[in-house]
């Protein structure tokens, strides 16, 4: 490895598998920081309900990219790209090894492969918007059919439909033209964790009532109050979409619970899908009592490249 950058070290997979607490096991031992890629915990205040790390579980290592936006703001995979791989080369120009961390599958992909990313245009989009409130969705769907059927195959909701109608329109090329192939930007070992779907499906259950019960309601009418409802993307993530409903009088809170729950396990299931088509992942299975041998597992996987 004389003369070549360490490789940066990736751990990915579903919510609830424990990547955060792994992250921090992997940086210190491998002299490491760690650059978020969970999209949700780039705003500050969401805490609870995005399972940050506390700071005294942090442990001393340095974690990058967190706690950047306001709930107010819109997260951009093209933004994060550069900052991501910014960081990157301060963490290894400084000597020290970057562990990526998250289950923002595109994030992931944003920071560690070539890809090209489109501009965006808000009067485009804001019109498009308008089209499908207006008109329906499968007007938009079967436009994006003629124009770019291999996208029109992959994407399903509005976001998806309306992002590659914009892109279409912006750049002349099919959304699908930027669709990126595996390839690295710099040498990278990513680490998947998974469990199996019952015990995964527990933690989960587990997790959103402890998340309850740590103040989610609480945190959310905080950011309520600081402009969670404008922010098109934080108002919309899983748990606070339903506590805010809640607040509204729509929902009570053991439904608020149960949606939280099924739409957690269902995110979860993306996850594995989208990580699960990546053949350069190095798959570790979770004990959750375990801990020190998930560690030995990432470890050994790293050896060839640890200094």
């Amino acid at each position: 490895m004389t003369g070549q950058p360490a490789p940066v070290v990736a751990i990915v997979g579903p919510t609830g598998t424990g990547k955060s607490d792994l992250a921090v096991d992997v940086a210190l031992a491998l002299d490491g920081e760690i650059v978020n890629a969970d999209a949700l915990q780039f705003y500050r205040g969401m805490d609870i309900g995005t399972a940050k790390l506390p700071e005294a579980e942090r442990r001393g290592v340095p974690h990058h990219l967190l706690d950047v936006l306001e709930v107010t703001d819109e997260a951009s995979v093209a933004t994060y790209q550069q900052q991501a791989r910014d960081t990157i080369d301060d963490i290894a120009a400084r000597g020290r090894r970057a562990v990526l961390v998250g289950g923002s599958g595109l994030y992931v992909r944003a920071a560690l492969d070539r890809l090209e990313l489109p501009g965006t245009d808000p009067a485009i989009r804001a019109r498009l918007e308008a089209e499908a409130e207006a008109g329906g969705l499968e007007a938009l769907r079967a436009r994006l059919t003629l124009v770019d059927p291999v996208a029109a195959g992959r994407v399903h909701d509005a976001r998806r439909v309306i992002r590659a109608l914009e892109v279409h329109e912006l750049t002349g090329r099919p959304f699908s033209s930027f669709m990126p192939d595996r390839q690295y930007v710099r040498p990278t070992v990513q680490l998947g964790l998974r469990m199996p779907t019952p015990a995964l499906r527990e933690r989960l259950d587990a997790r959103v009532h402890a998340m309850v019960e740590q103040g989610l309601a609480e945190e959310v009418a905080r950011l309520d109050a600081a402009g969670l409802r404008r922010g098109r993307t934080a108002s919309r993530a899983i748990g606070y979409a339903q506590f805010l409903a809640v607040a509204d009088g729509e929902l009570s809170e053991a439904d608020a619970i149960a949606d939280t729950v099924t739409a957690t396990q269902r995110f979860a299931k993306r996850q594995r899908t989208w990580f699960g088509a990546d053949p350069r992942v190095h798959w570790l299975d979770v004990d959750r009592t375990d801990r020190p041998g998930l560690l030995e597992a990432a470890l050994t996987h790293l050896s060839p490249v640890r200094r």
